[in-house]
């Protein structure tokens, strides 16, 4: 489908826009060997415009042909479900603009993929995945793209994902959607994306963009990260709106920033954050939240006082063998490393799946009767399942969507309840606890294990995860890659309290720098086998 994309696009300048092509500034001279931009930071490719070596439509047309050699050829990762049509005149716009003196910010003319439950009021669609939303165009802009246009950032594309954020199935493949097939990990082929941020992690890894939003209510942002090598954030809860996000649960679901580095995460979140009167969440952002995200460099650790949660680290003896350097740096470096528990850890469960389930039979049919959606209404997106099944359930079937769909109004008192518990056991009497108890600056943990043989027969195989605590207690989460195991990344969470993003995303970037960083992704095609793609 890219290649089509990519065609159409590289078209636009000789066909309708003939005017604006004619308009353009003089064009950075191509270098006898082309830089790989794709491996560029977001500070070094803001350099590389500044120093005319670079402009954005360059890049934007670097990363299309990109994807089209490795999403829609070769490896066929399948993390691009859709590429922006408008995405070169954007970059053409915003170079004329940097030509004539004016650059919005460190986003300016930098391409951002968005997970496709984002919606975006141009010529792509917002699916979440699904067939039966492969024509739905909202005619809107969700407030967090709003923000990233007007920051500066080129919208290249739409991501895949697991269909309907991995909310319709309990025994789905994470990354599979009917409209996007089964994305795969760049690191070994044959192994899971996790999810459901699935292809905006990948998509990250591979060099398809230096930058990528996804979208969590549990872990859908920082397993995927992990999974895939890359930085995730989740931030605390209202950090970022809502409005425009095909919903799961308004008590967890947030957006978050994917980046290479931290630094770059930041800068992302810097641009998406900030308060919006459609989104009630937001109205608790503390004055100077986003000013104060950026990452100046790594803080110095000596003195700092973490909390190791040591039961999760002996939960893949893998993780473990390759967290313990890791650990032994971080010590190293001076900061103070404490083993704690977790006070409550799955306590909450029950309560946190009851809230899901009510929230998002709520949340969804709000949701498809303001945007005009082609199904009305959860029970209608159910019977338009079944009666498409040869395709939406042919891997796997719709178990979650007939247990949301059955439940009572969010008036109902068990969910009330449910929702006031989660949130306390996980949060205040939960995380925030034991990080006042020990005097702690944060928890660490392994952020889940290695990926798994992706099967879409049985399902996914996950191990382990460190995401619920953040997620039910609305507190921000960050993970970072620190290592491998026999080649497939593993990451290393970091878990605050409410609104403390900026210190967490320091902390992370000063524990990333203790190790080796990002590192490429080798398109291996299974464990064992040597050829991969560069």
């Amino acid at each position: 489908m890219a290649v089509g994309r990519l065609a159409r696009a590289l078209a636009l300048c000789a066909a309708g826009l003939a005017t604006a092509c004619a308009q353009a500034p003089p064009r950075a001279p191509e270098p006898a060997t082309t830089p790989d931009w794709h491996a560029m930071d977001v500070p070094a490719l803001q350099a590389a415009m500044e120093q005319g070596r670079l402009d954005s439509e360059a890049l934007v047309r670097h990363l299309l042909a990109r994807i089209a050699a490795l999403d829609d050829a070769g490896p066929r990762l399948d993390a691009v479900i859709e590429t922006n049509p408008d995405a070169l005149a954007i970059a053409r716009a915003l170079d004329r603009e940097r030509a004539a003196g004016r650059v919005r910010g460190p986003l300016h003319g930098i391409p951002v993929l968005l997970k496709d439950n984002i919606d975006t009021d141009d010529a792509m669609a917002t699916s979440a995945g699904s067939l039966a939303l492969a024509s739905h165009h909202p005619g809107r802009d969700a407030t967090l793209v709003a923000r990233l246009r007007d920051a500066g950032a080129v919208i290249l594309g739409k991501t895949n994902l697991s269909e309907w954020a991995n909310f319709r199935s309990s025994h789905s493949s994470s990354g599979w959607s009917a409209r996007g097939g089964q994305t795969r990990n760049p690191y070994v082929l044959d192994r899971n994306p996790c999810g459901s941020s699935s292809g905006s992690a990948v998509a990250v890894a591979a060099g398809f963009a230096p930058l990528a939003v996804g979208t969590e209510t549990d872990g859908s942002i920082v397993c995927p990260s992990s999974a895939n090598g890359v930085v995730g954030v989740k931030p605390t809860l209202g950090a970022v709106s809502r409005h425009g996000i095909i919903p799961i649960a308004a008590s967890q679901d947030t957006a978050g920033p994917i980046a290479r580095s931290v630094a770059d995460a930041a800068l992302l979140l810097q641009a998406m954050a900030g308060a919006d009167p459609n989104d009630p969440a937001t109205a608790w952002i503390p004055t100077g939240f986003a000013d104060a995200l950026p990452v100046p460099g790594p803080m110095p650790l000596a003195g700092v006082r973490i909390g190791v949660w040591r039961s999760q680290f002996g939960r893949h003896p893998g993780v473990q063998q390759a967290l313990e350097p890791v650990l032994q740096r971080i010590r190293e470096a001076g900061a103070v490393l404490v083993e704690v528990d977790l006070p409550n850890q799955g306590a909450y469960s029950d309560d946190e799946l009851t809230v899901l389930l009510h929230e998002f039979h709520d949340g969804l049919d709000r949701y498809l009767r303001e945007t005009g959606a082609p199904v009305g209404s959860l029970d209608e997106l159910i019977d338009w399942n079944r009666a498409n099944a040869a395709t939406e359930l042919a891997w796997f079937g719709q178990d979650i969507f007939e247990r949301a769909a059955a439940t009572p109004a969010l008036t109902d008192p068990d969910y009330r309840a449910a929702r006031e518990r989660a949130r306390r056991l996980a949060g205040p009497e939960g995380i925030a606890a034991v990080l006042r108890e020990h005097g702690l600056a944060a928890l660490l943990a392994p952020t889940g294990g290695p990926a798994w043989t992706t099967d879409l027969v049985n399902g996914d195989h996950f191990a382990f995860g460190s995401s619920s605590a953040a997620a039910v207690a609305g507190y921000p989460h960050v993970t970072v890659p620190v290592g491998q195991v026999h080649g497939l990344p593993v990451g290393l969470s970091l878990i605050g309290t409410a609104w403390g993003d900026a210190q967490l995303l320091a902390l992370a970037d000063a524990i990333m720098a203790t190790g080796p960083g990002f590192q490429p992704a080798r398109f291996q095609p299974a464990l064992g086998a040597d050829t991969h793609v560069r």
